[in-house]
């Protein structure tokens, strides 16, 4: 197999050379720090420096989850502070996270997952958890394969468009984005035509709600049951698919539970979980449209190969 070299996420540090001795002790190896620094951590054994600039970068928001009240139900509902659009829309940028503490993990494996090349800022709380992510991301092997999409969007750059794939994608509809409609694909949307209006894209969760009733949830690739802050990438070649899952409570709440539903028959799986060794799919089963398990617990991420 022809092995997938994911881009690792690195970590932005703009402490003093005196901080070293606490990078190594948290299980980091390789920093980037700012150029004015980059001359004093010469000479400092165990670690691998190079000079970056987060401010030519694309900064993005720390990933997480947010319950806001909503007014019409007076319930709690979760939002997700992601930014997997901004990956979809920009596949060649350079992004710079600042996040602080148990929240560098969710961060790194966002960014993996994506295949994003980025950088973490985070601190001293922060610098344990990142390396234990970026250790696990390390150990992931697998075929490189394309991210599997059921529908072309139409990208016209601009904030509507971005707002309306920011809900897509919570809502685990795979999108891919295109400079004309695809034929190949099930489903192609661009805002502004006569089916997605322009008016109605400003209400974007509308929006997201009518592009998954048209596309159909029978049509979906890969669907998500028991979490609204679950949200998953696949990938996919041949006989063999990946899905990535991000819980963006992060450290914050297990999600316990996760139904996953993957169109195609997969008989044979494999499940890696970030801090849970030794994890096993439940309620497994394979039928001749689609493959359905049970994750029982979902930490920060986790990686499911399945093959035929």
């Amino acid at each position: 197999m022809l092995l997938l070299v994911a881009a690792l996420p690195g970590l932005f540090w703009s402490g003093t050379p005196e901080t070293a001795p606490a990078l190594r002790d948290a299980g980091i190896t390789r920093i980037a720090v700012p150029a004015a620094q980059a001359e004093s951590w010469k000479g400092v054994t165990g670690l691998t420096v190079e000079a970056a600039d987060p401010q030519k970068a694309v900064k993005l928001q720390a990933p997480t989850v947010e319950y806001r009240v909503d007014q019409a139900s007076a319930s709690r509902a979760p939002w997700l502070d992601s930014n997997g659009w901004q990956f979809l829309r920009q596949p060649q940028g350079h992004f710079y996270y600042e996040v602080k503490g148990a929240g560098s993990a969710l961060a790194a494996a966002e960014a993996f997952s994506y295949g994003a090349n980025a950088l973490v800022g985070t601190d001293a709380a922060g610098l344990k958890p990142f390396a234990q992510m970026v250790e696990f991301l390390r150990g992931l092997g697998g075929e490189a394969m394309p991210a599997i999409a059921d529908i072309g969007f139409v990208d016209d750059g601009s904030d509507v468009s971005g707002e309306v794939m920011n809900l897509m994608l919570r809502h685990n509809l795979l999108f891919k984005i295109v400079s004309a409609p695809d034929r190949k694909l099930k489903l192609n949307v661009r805002i502004g035509s006569k089916e997605y209006p322009a008016a109605d894209a400003q209400d974007p969760g509308a929006m997201a709600q009518v592009i998954r009733g048209n596309l159909t949830d029978e049509k979906r690739s890969l669907r998500i049951y028991g979490s609204p802050v679950v949200i998953a990438r696949l990938t996919g070649s041949g006989g063999h698919v990946r899905v990535q899952l991000l819980n963006y409570s992060g450290a914050a709440r297990n999600v316990n539970g996760v139904r996953v539903r993957v169109l195609g028959s997969y008989p044979k799986h494999q499940l890696a979980a970030a801090g849970s060794p030794g994890e096993q799919l439940l309620d497994y089963t394979v039928d001749s449209d689609a493959t359905e398990f049970t994750l029982p617990e979902l930490k920060t991420f986790a990686v499911i190969d399945l093959s035929r």
